[in-house]
């Protein structure tokens, strides 16, 4: 027998020795979870408000406006003079959405978030700012919207919040 071997065999009793009578400890059946990030927390509401939208907005849809101008619509069951009350600045916007440089997919997405936002943090007036261009967004957006359970009513923002290219929407908050 070698030395090595020798001292390994000798180290191996005396460990053995030293444990005799120790009872071995039973496992835990904890399963720690890993810790839930900000960056998770954004990625689950970023899901959310894609499904929302896709829930919500179809593209299909197209709703029928009296005044081709101005766009205003009231959701049926709500006070008729929400619209006028809209135009003459009683609400004031306290989320501003811009939808420049956005695709149609990524506008009703980030529209969706908005509206979800806008009742988590019971916010009741907001602004979506579609931009004039070429007009895609300025047409899909209040078509989106009318659509969505949680709005009452839009109108066309006045001129301090982007006029023609943006809209006031009132949500209800009850939803």
């Amino acid at each position: 027998m070698t030395e090595k071997s020798h001292l390994k065999d000798n180290d191996n009793n005396s460990f053995a020795e030293q444990m005799r009578g120790v009872k071995p400890l039973k496992q835990d059946t904890v399963v720690l979870k890993a810790k839930k990030t900000k960056k998770d927390a954004l990625i689950q509401e970023q899901q959310a408000a894609t499904r929302e939208a896709n829930f919500y907005f179809s593209d299909q849809y197209s709703p029928h406006f009296a005044d081709t101008n101005t766009i205003s619509y009231v959701r049926e069951g709500c006070p008729r003079d929400l619209a006028k009350q809209l135009r003459k600045g009683h609400y004031y916007p306290d989320l501003i959405l811009d939808l420049h440089g956005l695709t149609q997919q990524q506008a009703k997405i980030e529209i969706a978030a908005l509206i979800q936002e806008a009742i988590k943090q019971h916010i009741e007036c907001v602004c979506v700012v579609h931009g004039l261009g070429s007009g895609i967004l300025k047409q899909r957006t209040p078509a989106w919207l009318v659509q969505h359970p949680s709005v009452n009513a839009i109108h066309q923002a006045p001129l301090e919040w982007g006029g023609n290219g943006a809209l006031l929407v009132l949500i209800e908050l009850s939803t």
